[in-house]
């Protein structure tokens, strides 16, 4: 395994009773990526997370942590990571700084300056018993008491659901902090597109148990195009090309939604069906639809 692979996983099955839910997926995550898991609810993101992180047992293939098993993880490979899950459990009667003191402990290089910055910033009293606690501030809790002892690696599974707007952009401001420097690398698993794009590096998007993408992200932007074609002739119900996620025909018009759209294609469109020709860029969260679109029609 390469030094600078932090994560790999090779052929990954997951799947619970006769139900697969990961198909044997490839997935590689070098030092300083800040990688977004995208996917629809129920698609197994967590469930991958948990296999990475050795939480639960592969079905088949295999996977990398440090370049070790996830599910027999060392001490030390423990200590170069950080998870916040998607429900955090702490305990109840403690203090937020004895929660804080407690985990830190176990940190030789616990960082209280950022822990304490992070309070201050994310304005969680002290003195308030985790009990208590709305869910937004657990999570808030939780995040701190990953990021405290600044991890190679943080993994995040959905970490600002419970997250109100203000302090969504607080917790992407503070890891857009801790990974400036590119030695440190995240996954995370979101479905608000928005905030992956102001993060993230490089998308994964999981769709029927594999990768559909994983790409840079602005790599991903290229690839995916919806075309609005217009055509002289009425254009066959069979109209298809190359790549197509989702095409809608009408009369001399079409509407198609493509990956690896270039210009050697769009010139043989105008050629082919003296077609006129208009490309749209698309965000992420359009991405995101297309892919997920009803398959296209041929």
């Amino acid at each position: 395994m390469n030094d600078n692979v932090i994560v790999e996983a090779t052929g990954l099955c997951r799947q619970f009773g006769k139900t697969p839910v990961l198909r044997g997926l490839n997935l590689s995550i070098e030092r300083g990526m800040v990688v977004g898991l995208l996917g629809t609810n129920g698609c197994g993101k967590s469930t991958l997370v948990k296999c990475l992180l050795g939480l639960l047992r592969l079905s088949g293939g295999s996977a990398r942590l440090f370049g070790e098993d996830p599910w027999t993880l060392s001490g030390a490979a423990k200590a170069r990571l950080g998870y916040v899950p998607q429900d955090v459990k702490l305990y109840p009667w403690m203090t937020v700084s004895q929660v804080i003191a407690y985990t830190a402990a176990f940190y030789p290089r616990w960082d209280f300056q950022l822990s304490e910055e992070l309070l201050q910033r994310w304005d969680l009293p002290r003195d308030r018993r985790v009990g208590p606690m709305s869910p937004g501030q657990m999570q808030k809790l939780g995040l701190i008491l990953a990021l405290g002892h600044r991890p190679e690696l943080l993994v995040l599974d959905e970490p600002v659901a419970a997250l109100d707007p203000i302090a969504r952009r607080e917790f992407l401001k503070s890891l857009l902090e801790v990974t400036q420097d590119e030695q440190h690398t995240v996954l995370f698993s979101t479905h608000i597109t928005s905030d992956l794009e102001r993060v993230a590096s490089h998308v994964a998007l999981l769709k029927d148990g594999k990768l559909a993408l994983f790409d840079d992200l602005d790599a991903v932007k290229d690839r995916v195009k919806r075309l609005r074609i217009t055509t002289a002739q009425p254009l066959p119900g069979s109209f298809a090309i190359a790549g197509a996620l989702r095409t809608e025909v009408e009369g001399t018009t079409a509407l198609v939604a493509a990956t690896n759209v270039n210009e050697p294609m769009l010139t043989e469109l105008r050629s082919r069906w003296q077609a006129d020709i208009v490309v749209e860029n698309l965000n992420l969260e359009e991405i995101f639809l297309e892919l997920h679109q009803q398959p296209a029609r041929s």
